[in-house]
C-alpha cells in the first residue's frame, strides 16, 4: 500500500477551527448533524477516510436530520440565485427549452405537495430530459422507499460537494494559529 500526502484542501479543513469547519460543511449539507459527526472526526488522513464518515453520516441521519439537509436545496430548475454550486450542479437544466422548465416546474411542485420536501436528485452530469424523467418515476413511490432514495442522492451530493471542499484550498485566515 502507498502512502498518500494529505491534500491541501483536507489539510487546511484539519486544521480548521470547529465553526469554522461547520460552516465549510454546511454549505456541503445543511444538517447540522451531519456536519457535527464530520467535525467530530476530525483529522482525516485521506479524502476517501471524509468520504467514507460521509457515508456513514448520510446515512444515519434521523427524518428530521434528512430533512434539514434537503431544506439546503433549491427544486431542481431554481438554482439558488448567486450560488455558483447550486448553478453548477443543475447546469442540465439550465439550456432547456422553456417547455422542459415548465414541465420541471409542475412536477416539481407535485412531488413537493406529495413527500412534503423538494425533489432531490444528483443533478451533476444529468439532462433536464434525465432530471424530468427521473421525478416522473420517483413521484409514485412511497414515501418510506423514497426517502431512501432521497438519502442515497443526498450521499452522492454531499461527495460531491466534498471532493470540491478538498480539491479548493480553503482561505488561510480561517486556520487556526
Amino acid at each position: 500500500m502507498t502512502s498518500h500526502s494529505t491534500p491541501p484542501g483536507l489539510a487546511r479543513f484539519n486544521t480548521l477551527a470547529q465553526s469554522a469547519a461547520r460552516a465549510a460543511l454546511h454549505e456541503v449539507c445543511a444538517s447540522a448533524a451531519w456536519g457535527q459527526r464530520l467535525t467530530a472526526a476530525r483529522p482525516y488522513a485521506t479524502a476517501e477516510d471524509l468520504y467514507a464518515t460521509s457515508d456513514t453520516a448520510t446515512a444515519a441521519l434521523t427524518p428530521a436530520d434528512l430533512a434539514a439537509a434537503m431544506a439546503g436545496h433549491p427544486p431542481i430548475g431554481r438554482p439558488k440565485p448567486g450560488d455558483p454550486a447550486s448553478s453548477r450542479e443543475q447546469a442540465g437544466m439550465a439550456g432547456a427549452p422553456a417547455e422542459l422548465k415548465a414541465e420541471m416546474l409542475e412536477l416539481n411542485l407535485a412531488y413537493q405537495e406529495k413527500f412534503g420536501h423538494v425533489f432531490l436528485i444528483c443533478a451533476t452530469g444529468r439532462t433536464g430530459e434525465q432530471m424530468r424523467d427521473a421525478v416522473r418515476e420517483r413521484i409514485g413511490n412511497s414515501p418510506e422507499r423514497e426517502r431512501e432514495i432521497v438519502r442515497t442522492e443526498l450521499g452522492k451530493i454531499n461527495r460531491i460537494r466534498l471532493a470540491r471542499l478538498v480539491e479548493a484550498p480553503l482561505p488561510e485566515q480561517d486556520a487556526r494559529p
